[in-house]
């Protein structure tokens, strides 16, 4: 389990932890947990409404994946690889 983890949360080097990754994951267990908090104490659900948050989150999560995608630390095995060519 935690080698699971460490591949979801690290960089294309599965070593360098992402902030990125962690703070989205993160955002997505809040949202979740305050929509729970919410239909309980009010008995409100508008599936509508919380389809476009849960949207918008997964959308800036991967577009800001997407900005940072040039400034991950290598893979070791790829950079191997590729000056042995």
């Amino acid at each position: 389990m935690i080698k699971f983890f460490k591949h979801l949360f690290t960089g294309a080097d599965n070593q360098t932890w992402d902030i990125g990754r962690i703070l989205w994951a993160k955002m997505c267990l809040v949202y979740c947990s305050v929509s729970m908090w919410h239909t309980y104490h009010t008995g409100a659900f508008d599936s509508q409404s919380w389809a476009i948050g849960a949207g918008t989150i997964l959308a800036a999560g991967g577009g800001s994946l997407a900005l940072k995608a040039k400034t991950e630390p290598q893979n070791v095995d790829s950079i191997n690889k590729s000056s042995n060519s």
